[in-house]
């Protein structure tokens, strides 16, 4: 409507200063030496003459204008399809990718890599196209491209550190997560793979600080902070244990502070502060821990937190912390095995009373101890063991399907930190197996990206505690990094997180044409009329 308004008033403007001129004749003289004696032109058709003269002249200058830019606009035009091509198969191929067509994302892939072989997502589908069709020697080399850009740097590291992962290259696992955690420490599958390599190598050091770079770049929250801190920390208290017991000392009462509820921690931190004659306060931490989490451990600890105490006293203290949680099974047995130490066999049967109609493995084999040292009665011995054959198994330390007598600060399957718990072994998750014996931890590779079934032996569900109560394999320790079956279909391609948008090629052209290296003939000329 505006368009209209404004195209009646410019017309009526025209028309009123046509009919003003026609209303006042007059006649135009030119006097020019060249042309002669002076030549008189009416007034209308010298207006009409310099307004055809002047129309003439601006199509001259716009048909040379285009002349001297038509080479420009050719290859502008030309650039403008060449990458709108790349575009376009850059996308079919990605989309190829994500349908799974390992045929026609390789034949865009190659497309895409003759038309725009610089452009950052033409490698991204060049690699995820030779993923897809488990070319791992191809996918890697473009990893390796990518990684040497800047623009596409991060993404080449996590290529080349999936590719690490998979053919269980550990090192070079390491290398290329801690490179990208060091270029972005925001990345949250570099900072948890550098916590977990650093865990598995018992670098507990490193692991607190690469613990502490995911907390200040918000990649945890703070209880997990908090918790894994604790870990951490009773997992170095234990390694300089025999060697600078005044650090293990720091250090566990640092993780104690951090987690007061963590049982490896406490029990650790009530054992050095015995030691170091402070019974009192290992006291008040162990009591408190174990009014959260009653555990055997604690009780273990706080029986003897004074040293050369008698068997009796030792049963008084644990009959004080059992009082604490009445009718726990924990503070039960508690009480039942410092009672069978002190010989007071009646204490043992009264506190295990409540448990005995279901009792579990490790009360069945008490009650049969009982039996033993009491009266004698092997055949009432017996039968309790039998009994303790079918009974329910009791809690123990259990990480992913693998049973420890006692607590460690990682899987010795995934290397996940703080994976074990206090609780039934679930036996059904692997098949029986031979009892795995003590062994140091070691550093194993952890699957950050990929899910494995480990080479390594379960518990049995047919076995006494004795033989349930297992720890690392040392199967694990002779090979840590066993090749393992992997899915071949799931973990195919990288997934993408985000795809950027097609701003499309025209603001890009643009630039270039206006950019362009030209001759100096060209510029001059283009001078004339820009």
């Amino acid at each position: 409507m505006i368009r209209v308004v404004f195209f009646l008033v410019v017309t009526a403007l025209l028309a009123a200063m046509a009919v003003w001129v026609a209303d006042r004749p007059g006649t135009v003289t030119i006097d020019w030496h060249w042309l002669g004696p002076p030549i008189d032109i009416d007034l209308g058709l010298a207006v009409v003459a310099l307004v055809v003269f002047a129309v003439l002249t601006i199509a001259l200058w716009s048909f040379a204008r285009g002349l001297i830019n038509l080479p420009d606009f050719l290859s502008m035009f030309m650039r403008r399809r060449r990458v709108a091509r790349g575009y376009s198969a850059i996308t079919r191929g990605l989309i190829a990718v994500g349908a799974g067509d390992p045929y026609a994302a390789r034949r865009f892939a190659r497309e895409a890599n003759r038309i725009a072989a610089d452009e950052p997502l033409a490698l991204l589908l060049g690699a995820q196209s030779a993923q897809l069709a488990g070319n791992r020697a191809a996918a890697e080399q473009m990893f390796r491209l990518m990684a040497a850009r800047e623009d596409t740097k991060l993404i080449g590291l996590h290529g080349l550190f999936v590719e690490a992962q998979r053919r269980d290259d550990a090192n070079a696992a390491r290398l290329f997560a801690e490179e990208a955690a060091k270029t972005a420490p925001s990345l949250g599958w570099a900072g948890q793979a550098v916590l977990a390599f650093r865990c598995a190598g018992a670098d507990w050091v490193g692991a607190i600080e690469a613990l502490e770079r995911n907390m200040k770049n918000d990649l945890i929250d703070k209880p997990a902070y908090r918790r894994q801190r604790a870990v951490l920390l009773t997992a170095r208290a234990l390694a300089l244990m025999e060697t600078e017991r005044d650090a293990a000392k720091a250090m566990i009462l640092d993780a104690v502070r951090f987690a007061p509820d963590l049982v490896p921690a406490v029990a650790l931190a009530g054992r050095l502060l015995a030691d170091a004659g402070e019974p009192r306060k290992a006291g008040r931490l162990l009591e408190k821990a174990w009014q959260a989490h009653p555990h055997p451990d604690l009780a273990e600890v706080y029986a003897h937190v004074r040293p050369g105490d008698s068997a009796r006293d030792r049963l008084m203290r644990v009959q004080t912390l059992a009082a604490k949680t009445p009718g726990h099974v924990e503070g039960a047995y508690a009480v039942a095995r410092t009672a069978v130490d002190a010989r007071e066999f009646t204490v043992a049967r009264d506190s295990l009373a409540p448990f005995l109609s279901t009792p579990t493995r490790r009360i069945a084999m008490l009650m049969a101890e009982i039996e033993d040292l009491e009266h004698g009665d092997v055949g009432r011995a017996r039968e309790w063991m039998a009994r303790a054959l079918h009974a329910e198994r009791d809690p123990a330390w259990t990480a992913d399907g693998v049973v420890s007598d006692k607590w460690l600060p990682i899987s010795p399957v995934t290397g996940a930190l703080d994976a074990f718990q206090w609780r039934e072994p679930v036996a059904h998750l692997g098949s029986p197996g031979p009892v795995i014996e003590d062994r140091p931890v070691v550093a194993v590779v952890p699957q950050v990206v990929e899910s494995a079934e480990p080479d390594i032996h379960r518990e049995d569900p047919k076995s006494l505690p004795e033989a349930a109560a297992v720890a690392v394999p040392a199967a694990l320790s002779q090979r840590p990094s066993q090749p393992q079956a992997r899915s071949r279909t799931a973990d195919a391609v990288i997934p993408l997180i985000h795809i950027p948008d097609d701003p499309g090629p025209d603001a890009a052209f643009e630039d270039e044409a206006m950019t362009a290296p030209q001759g100096e003939g060209w510029r001059r000329l283009r001078g004339l009329f820009w």
